[in-house]
């Protein structure tokens, strides 16, 4: 049975950029762009009048008015199933852990190739968190600097050393099937681990696992 397509939706001021991000992911036969718009203002004043709400969203965080991470919050109480990939010229820590910490998926920068930013948003449709090379040295050494994420609280609710495991997967933007391949167990144990730990974390998505461990460290942390 063949998979339906992903109902996609773009946010970019630029008109040249818009036209080809709409004019190359649009034509993918994985997507069903639904809506695009050049602010993040358009984009929520227009959301009401989509007849299916988009899955995924490729959102400018440069946004004229309201900026992209601004509008992100409001974007998910609209849209809470959404997963957000951001598109920007940023790559400092500052934007990449604001991002993050309001709920993106993703954040790339735009010289990123289109085929490239397809295969992203199929990597964030399918769980992963995809970040560009420069903006994933950011975060990797953000991480790395400090121990996993633990839970100082009573010895029920501390994670489990595969549990760190799978947690340190996340945190470099690895989709599940990966994290399985890499600890040579399942897909359903890994969505097993993700669970256990989303409780004992008390958060309820994998943008808030993220958001937790960023602030942890703040976002300079780990910075050469």
């Amino acid at each position: 049975m063949q998979t339906p397509p992903l109902a996609l939706a773009i946010i970019e001021d630029q008109a040249p950029i818009r036209e080809a991000l709409n004019e190359y992911l649009c034509a993918q036969p994985e997507f069903h762009c639904v809506l695009v718009a050049r602010s993040m203002e358009d984009f929520l004043n227009r959301l009401p009048g989509v007849a299916t709400p988009p899955a995924l969203v490729l959102s400018d965080i440069g946004l004229p008015g309201r900026s992209g991470i601004e509008g992100l919050p409001v974007l998910l109480e609209r849209l809470p199933a959404a997963q957000v990939l951001m598109l920007s010229v940023f790559t400092d820590a500052e934007r990449v852990f604001e991002a993050i910490c309001a709920g993106a998926a993703g954040y790339l920068v735009k010289s990123t190739p289109l085929p490239q930013l397809k295969q992203h948003l199929l990597e964030v449709a399918a769980g992963g968190s995809p970040m560009s090379p420069g903006v994933a040295r950011f975060v990797l050494q953000a991480f790395r600097a400090q121990p996993p994420v633990r839970v100082a609280a009573a010895p029920e609710n501390r994670l489990s050393p595969r549990e760190q495991e799978v947690v340190q997967g996340v945190e470099e933007g690895l989709g599940y099937k990966v994290i399985a391949a890499r600890l040579g167990i399942s897909p359903d144990t890994v969505n097993n681990h993700v669970r256990a730990i989303y409780r004992k974390l008390q958060v309820n998505s994998k943008s808030e696992l993220l958001a937790r461990s960023l602030k942890q460290r703040g976002p300079g942390g780990g910075m050469a």
